[in-house]
């Protein structure tokens, strides 16, 4: 899942940002509102956690414009404005979440990963497919009952995947979700860690679980499917 911070102050963005790549997002960074909007202009973001008081364009007239664009996208307010009618304001104006500073990042963390299984259609905590079971609060991995021990990489992939089973996610859109803005897109990061998955998968559970349709995309192979 890629996540967008926008927060003017440095040192908090950066902790913020590093806490949440180590729970296995991707994470990019915005210290102002105009390039918060910008970024979110060229980039897809599942989520954004958005400061109010940001020089250049104010969070309020961010997450205005945000919403008229995009409807779905799930934004959570991190902000110092604590009294009861600026948290209806953003929560009439669209916000999903309002966490007032400061906060526990473990907190902070919780909500994230509540707002990103809303955003994919309330899915529960664990993601089934075939005998793949998947974790999103512990990010582990089973097959059956054995353990599959993924980097960070490859279970963000893997989860991307099974949220959306029932259709072929192109190569574009995995590296879009699952890799920031310092990723290149161009180089062979993306096929080196789903061949990683791919054979980890295959030694645990003895089988062919991803399926790549050349020039087209990946998906997860259903129960039946040949290989």
């Amino acid at each position: 899942m890629r996540l967008l911070v926008v927060e003017d102050e440095r040192d908090l963005n950066r902790a913020i940002a590093k806490g949440l790549s180590k729970a296995g997002y991707a994470v990019d960074s915005a210290y102002d509102g105009e390039e918060a909007l910008d970024m979110f202009d060229v980039n897809e973001y599942d989520l954004i956690l958005l400061d109010l008081n940001l020089p250049k364009v104010d969070g309020i007239e961010v997450l205005k414009e945000i919403r008229k664009k995009n409807l779905f996208i799930r934004i959570m307010i991190l902000s110092a404005r604590s009294n009861v009618e600026d948290r209806v304001l953003g929560l009439d104006l669209g916000a999903n979440d309002y966490m007032i500073k400061p906060f526990d990042f473990k907190e902070l963390e919780a909500r994230v990963r509540t707002l990103l299984r809303i955003s994919y259609r309330q899915s529960p905590s664990v993601l089934m497919h075939d005998d793949i079971r998947l974790d999103t609060n512990t990010k582990e991995v089973f097959i059956t009952d054995k353990k599959v021990n993924l980097t960070r990489k490859e279970y963000a992939i893997l989860e991307y995947l099974i949220l959306n089973k029932e259709r072929l996610v192109t190569s574009e859109e995995i590296f879009e979700h699952v890799w920031n803005n310092e990723a290149d897109e161009f180089s062979n990061t993306l096929k080196y860690h789903m061949h990683a998955l791919k054979r980890k998968l295959y030694e645990a559970g003895e089988k062919e679980y991803i399926a790549n349709k050349r020039g087209l995309g990946y998906h997860l192979r259903k129960d039946n499917e040949k290989t």
